[in-house]
């Protein structure tokens, strides 16, 4: 074999070794990494306001910008879990009691009702013993109450020690992004002007998505915890802030917490209440989520709204949460780069 030959054959094998190996130690913090980058681009231009107060003083900025990060999001956050498992295993009590409460006397009160009773006594002529049934759907209703708190908590847990990495490299962001972007297109891009065009579009974009989702997330938690508390659900002001964190996934995330709110309303014999805090978050917390969200992030970026609706969408299922924001922004990209490919330009561009 010719030496050359040999010389670039092993070369490439230590590269693609040198990128698996890169890729293994980078794993555990590409997701930190991605919040970082997206809170880092979102809150861009307060930085650079700070940065103008303190000229010469990259350190104080940066950390000054992290502390204020850590203050209006971490904080929250925290206290949010930490008033979840102090309450959680009074809630799992009290639902489990009513279920089971509901389950093994619902033959009786399905009785009230008309035909109700024909039916009952046809079960009970083939074998079907309703009562034993009741016991099953409690015992399964209890153990899925379980696995949910259980699971609400352990997302919470990670979602912190998430956000904790990210509040770390975000500081070297502030501190060393802007100049590292500049440094990198100047020296790898041929054609400057149009990176640093798709640079701004995703900055826009980011921005225009993160500050969009998270405006819809408090619109429907006060929404629905306004709800909350007229229905009587206990604890409504950590509901509604619970639903505002469901919320950050599209379509159905605040029905994860409300849902099981109207049953308990409803297994506690308020169906009344239950109809209609169930009418409630359906026409009011979903009208947010599907017409303030789009209209929202449409309003501060060119993104067409079903692409920010798709990108969403298909980025949650792709990515989780972090891809309810990078969804947005990588169809914005698509969208930014057909526009130059055909020539067609935004109506605002036409004008």
């Amino acid at each position: 074999m010719d030496k050359k030959i040999y010389l670039s054959i092993m070369a490439a094998l230590a590269t693609v070794a040198a990128v698996w190996l890169f890729a293994k130690l980078a794993d555990p913090i590409i997701k930190p990494l991605a919040w970082a980058l997206i809170i880092g681009i979102a809150t861009l231009p307060h930085h650079e306001r700070l940065a103008r107060k303190f000229p010469g003083h990259p350190n104080r900025s940066a950390g000054l910008m992290v502390f204020a990060i850590t203050v209006c999001f971490m904080l929250p956050i925290a206290g949010l879990i930490v008033m979840v498992a102090m309450n959680a295993a009074d809630w799992y009590t009290d639902v489990a009691r009513l279920v089971e409460a509901f389950t093994t006397t619902w033959a009786g009160t399905l009785s009230h009702f008309p035909f109700a009773k024909e039916l009952i006594s046809k079960g009970e002529r083939f074998g079907l013993d309703l009562h034993g049934l009741g016991a099953k759907l409690a015992e399964g209703a209890s153990g899925y109450l379980l696995d949910l708190t259980t699971n609400t908590a352990r997302t919470l847990g990670e979602l912190l020690f998430t956000l904790s990495v990210a509040l770390f490299i975000l500081f070297f962001i502030y501190r060393d992004g802007k100049r590292i972007v500049s440094a990198t297109i100047d020296r790898f891009v041929t054609n400057q002007d149009i990176a640093r065009r798709y640079f701004a579009e995703i900055c826009e974009t980011t921005t225009a998505v993160t500050v969009g989702t998270i405006f819809t997330c408090l619109v429907q938690g006060v929404t629905a915890g306004l709800g909350y508390f007229v229905a009587g659900v206990p604890a409504p002001v950590l509901c509604g802030a619970l639903t505002a964190l469901a919320a950050l996934v599209p379509v159905v995330g605040t029905g994860i917490i409300w849902v099981p709110l109207a049953a308990l309303l409803a297994l506690n014999g308020d169906y009344l209440k239950a109809g209609l805090l169930a009418l409630w978050c359906i026409i009011f917390v979903g009208l947010a989520d599907n017409a303030i969200r789009p209209l929202a992030i449409g309003a501060k970026s060119n993104i067409p709204v079903l692409a920010i609706v798709l990108g969403a969408i298909g980025g949650v299922f792709t990515l989780g949460i972090l891809g309810l924001i990078l969804g947005p922004v990588v169809f914005a990209i698509l969208t930014t780069v057909w526009r130059d490919v055909t020539g067609a330009g935004t109506p605002q561009d036409q004008a």
